[in-house]
């Protein structure tokens, strides 16, 4: 097959090779989109950690995720070749490789997938037959993932299509009877505290704050996150009351479906606020050094909210990336503009 022509036509499967974080397996999404308006009876499947998987069964277009954990700082021979059986099994004509690095192109090739398709990243010469090069001049997160599933040379689109989590009703009932939830009361402001990367997650202490005044508002508070974020949701508990629910745990599809069940999402700059705002629950981010225009998603968002006083170094950001902003503490965003914010997404949602 020739590497410079366009992907395979026909019922022949697809695979995705995503990152691993949260946010850029939402992102992933776009692609799926992007592939499903180019070829409708294309099967697409993605690989995906234990941790991402849930996301997968909200996808529409998704036709199921392969689940397996391979390490992070390890190649893992035993599990990529684990991998490429499965792969093989697949019958894929083509596997988009989406991440960078060299390990995550092994298990397409081992597996002899006709088509890999990815950027040369960690000089992955031989494991790619369909070198992409340019990576560094295209500015986002998701330019690079979509140019992966167009034609070589091929102009970006003036806008990729929208990330969509369908959480079906049924299963956000289901999950709130049996969670003990189904009678919390209105409105559910959903708190995702975690964050990965210094100075990204705004304090626990402006969280706990923030619950106190909503909870005096007449709201319920939800915390969410992974277990590193346990300690926090019981800090935030104690600033508000018994009113602030802790539903931090193990298994995403618990945030998944408290998401969808909430009134509005307020988040940092992580991974629950890609999957917030694809669910299409009104999400309120927090910023601080990232860059916005860069990391943000591509669905509406209720609000972003960044230290005052930088108006220069934000205008700058689309050519700089984060070093214009790096400087930027997310504990300058005070309670009380994230408060106004609440208040007035849900001024507008009811």
């Amino acid at each position: 097959m020739d590497p410079n022509s366009t992907p395979a036509t026909g019922p022949q499967p697809v695979l995705i090779i995503p990152y691993v974080w949260i946010g850029d397996f939402v992102r992933c999404h776009s692609v799926v989109q992007l592939l499903r308006s180019a070829e409708p009876g294309r099967p697409i499947d993605i690989v995906s950690s234990t941790l991402c998987a849930p996301l997968a069964d909200y996808m529409p277009g998704v036709r199921r995720a392969i689940v397996i954990d391979l390490p992070r700082r390890r190649i893992g021979v035993a599990l990529q070749r684990q991998l490429a059986d499965r792969l093989r099994e697949g019958g894929y004509a083509q596997a988009l490789v989406m991440s960078r690095k060299w390990k995550a192109a092994l298990a397409p090739w081992l597996a002899g997938i006709p088509l890999r398709t990815g950027f040369a990243g960690e000089a992955r010469f031989g494991l790619l037959n369909d070198m992409r090069f340019g990576e560094r001049k295209l500015p986002r997160m998701i330019d690079r993932m979509g140019a992966l599933a167009l034609p070589r040379d091929a102009p970006l689109p003036t806008q990729w299509p929208l990330p969509e989590l369908r959480v079906p009703t049924a299963d956000v009932t289901r999950w709130r009877e049996t969670r003990g939830l189904a009678a919390e009361r209105k409105p559910i402001v959903a708190l995702s505290p975690g964050a990965v990367g210094a100075g990204k997650a705004w304090p626990a202490s402006r969280y706990g704050e923030l619950a106190h005044a909503l909870v005096k508002d007449g709201a319920s508070v939800w915390v969410l996150g992974g277990p590193n974020e346990a300690p926090i949701a019981k800090q935030i508990a104690e600033a508000a009351s018994s009113a602030v629910r802790d539903l931090t745990g193990n298994d995403l599809r618990n945030a998944i479906l408290a998401l969808a069940a909430a009134d509005i999402s307020v988040t940092n700059d992580s991974g629950l606020m890609h999957v917030s705002a694809a669910i299409g629950t009104p999400t309120i981010a927090i910023f601080g050094p990232t860059s916005p225009w860069h990391w943000k998603p591509l669905n509406p968002i209720a609000a972003i909210l960044e230290p005052p006083g930088d108006e220069p170094a934000r205008q700058r950001t689309q050519i700089e990336g984060n070093d214009a902003v790096s400087h930027r503490r997310t504990d300058d965003v005070a309670v009380e503009t994230v408060l106004a914010s609440v208040r007035e997404a849900l001024r507008q949602r009811h």
